[in-house]
């Protein structure tokens, strides 16, 4: 077993903007036809193929809002898809780009200043296993380096 666990979005959050209820903004997620290029869902963590309905909407992978609760626009499948399953691989989902932004966040769901890093794919399970050694980090979410979408959530396993 490994040190480390990627967490894809909650299945009941994902069931939740499917049936339509608001995003994070009070807003209806918006309904789109995918290119089949880039639009990564959050919940099964697999490109949307073309031809396939998503959803663009607000997401906030934070259990209330406050100062660092981070909001921001994120792709869903439209149709219920299954949740990626736990695991302490890197999903394939995130190999095509050559970085991600590594970010710990305390018990309390703020940012612990410090450990916020554009990083290299290839040292994306150290640096979060690093940065959850820490008695200080309850968890970390990894985001776009370009964009600081959000893109999942890494546990202790």
């Amino acid at each position: 077993m490994g040190l480390i666990r990627f967490v894809a979005m909650p299945t009941e959050q994902a069931r939740a903007y499917q049936r339509g209820e608001p995003d994070a903004y009070g807003f209806q997620p918006e309904r789109r036809t995918s290119d089949g290029d880039g639009v990564p869902c959050r919940h099964c963590l697999t490109n949307v193929a073309a031809g396939e309905d998503y959803l663009i909407l607000a997401y906030r992978p934070f259990p209330a809002p406050q100062p660092y609760a981070e909001t921001g626009p994120i792709f869903l499948h439209a149709d219920e898809c299954e949740r990626a399953p736990e695991t302490d691989v890197m999903p394939e989902l995130f190999r095509a780009s050559p970085d991600w932004i590594v970010r710990g966040y305390g018990h309390d769901d703020r940012i612990v200043y410090g450990t916020g890093a554009v990083t290299p794919k290839q040292h994306v399970c150290t640096r979060a296993h690093e940065l959850l050694q820490r008695d200080d980090i309850a968890y970390v979410h990894m985001r776009s380096a370009r964009n600081n979408c959000y893109q999942v959530r890494i546990d202790r396993a």
